[in-house]
């Protein structure tokens, strides 16, 4: 399938379409589309031109371009159409933890609506079952859809109940193993059961070695493991090890892509989850917060400066390189402090100590402060700067490239130790605080530097 690109002239020639109720044609050009492309075409219309193009496409095309539409498009979409199309064409059609994500997002009355019109009343529970976990952990994740044997079944019972299962899947990643009670015992390899004499039992030739997790484990953990371990399908057991269902590669993807864009705005000094097409309000909202405390930071910093006025007043040249000072501190801190993050969230940040990793981070402060302290030393050696401002720089740029390594190592280590997300100490409060004591250590320090060479 070649890349579709969506253009403006597609999107008008499709809306006329839609204007003059040309199914036929319209279908044709959608046919060889992927229900993430319909879905980005969906975007670019009314309610009223999403409606007709959704009730005129298959249902199975229509159920997969519903999970692919945003979360406020999807439910724009569907509070436009009858609970009982929604559960026979689309509901009805989707895997379990896809339904759930779509119903989870719908009041409660029109959930339980939309499930009483469902055909399959298996599916059904399935889905009801899978709505009373949190979205955020590995039960809210998880689908009903998956292969079970019994370990006491022959190959030949093995073999014909797994055709039987299979039909409802549309990828077979793992065959597992229970016992009599469901509880979770292994995996058994494909290979080795087409190689099997029929006669021989599950609980001979299954594997032992199963990694699993409880249905209430956060989704964070769930996508840590699965890269960790490089699994495509992770079982879902309940507090005494009985399978529940499974977790697929795709669905974690989201969660990583998801808390992906979370850090990113959360470093970028956003506390809420936006998207560019949501209202004013709703981006203000979320970057206000941030803004605030840079706000604060600023007067706090001019008020570092106003104490130091006399020795601006009567070396003004000093001034020159406050900006150098702030952005090095700032910069050094967002660096270590992104580091740290990145290690807390992929869950690699190994058996060091925090004492361990703020002596290496010191390590690294010292040999960056001292390379940089060196070059602004020579350049303003160069430039012919007098004593007093040459030290004073170079001594404050070693000084606060070293703090502001300390510093953005340990403050996402303090905020993981009280349970507060450290995604966001990499934004606007690291920076925000180096400022301060940059601008602090620099007067401090130039203060002393002019006492003594003047």
């Amino acid at each position: 399938m070649a890349e579709f690109k969506l253009t403006r002239e597609f999107v008008d020639h499709i809306k006329q379409k839609i204007e003059i109720k040309d199914e036929i044609r319209i279908l044709e050009d959608i046919q060889d589309l992927h229900p993430a492309d319909i879905a980005d075409l969906y975007r670019e219309l009314d309610l009223e031109e999403a409606k007709y193009l959704y009730l005129i496409a298959d249902d199975e095309t229509a159920a997969d371009v519903i999970t692919e539409l945003d979360e406020d498009e999807r439910r724009r979409l569907l509070s436009a159409l009858p609970s009982e199309v929604i559960a026979k064409r689309y509901i009805d059609k989707m895997e379990s933890d896809d339904a759930a994500d779509v119903l989870g997002e719908m009041e409660e009355d029109r959930q339980q609506e939309v499930l009483s019109h469902m055909e399959d009343v298996k599916s059904a529970g399935d889905i009801a079952d899978l709505l009373n976990y949190d979205e955020d952990t590995a039960g809210g994740l998880m689908g009903k859809e998956l292969i079970k044997v019994k370990e006491s079944w022959n190959v030949t019972i093995c073999l014909r109940s797994m055709r039987r299962q299979g039909e409802e899947l549309d990828e077979v990643y793992y065959v597992y193993v229970v016992d009599n009670d469901g509880i979770l015992k292994g995996t058994l390899s494909l290979k080795r059961l087409l190689l099997s004499p029929t006669t021989r039992t599950v609980k001979d030739i299954y594997n032992e070695n199963v990694i699993a997790v409880n249905a209430n484990v956060p989704a964070e953990e769930v996508s840590a493991i699965m890269e960790r371990y490089d699994l495509v399908a992770l079982p879902v057991v309940d507090s005494i090890g009985r399978l529940l269902g499974r977790i697929t590669i795709d669905d974690v993807v989201d969660v990583i892509r998801e808390e992906a864009e979370k850090d990113y705005q959360l470093a970028s000094g956003i506390t809420d989850d936006v998207e560019s097409s949501d209202n004013v309000w709703s981006h203000t909202k979320a970057r206000m917060p941030w803004l605030f405390i840079g706000l604060m930071g600023g007067i706090l910093s001019s008020m570092v400066v106003s104490q130091y006025e006399g020795l601006i007043g009567l070396n003004p040249q000093i001034s020159f390189f406050m900006g150098l000072i702030a952005a090095m501190g700032g910069n050094t801190g967002m660096q270590s402090s992104a580091i740290i993050v990145q290690s807390l969230a992929s869950g690699n940040s190994g058996l060091d100590s925090t004492s361990g990793k703020l002596l290496k981070e010191l390590a690294v402060g010292v040999v960056n402060a001292a390379v940089l302290s060196s070059v602004i030393f020579g350049y303003n050696l160069i430039k012919g700067s007098d004593q007093a401002l040459t030290y004073t720089v170079s001594i404050a740029m070693f000084s606060v490239i070293l703090i502001a390594s300390l510093f953005g190592t340990f403050i996402p280590l303090a905020l993981k130790r009280i349970n507060i997300d450290p995604a966001v100490a990499t934004g606007p409060f690291v920076t925000t605080l180096n400022d301060i004591l940059g601008m602090l250590i620099y007067f401090t320090i130039g203060t002393f530097c002019y006492s003594i060479f003047l």
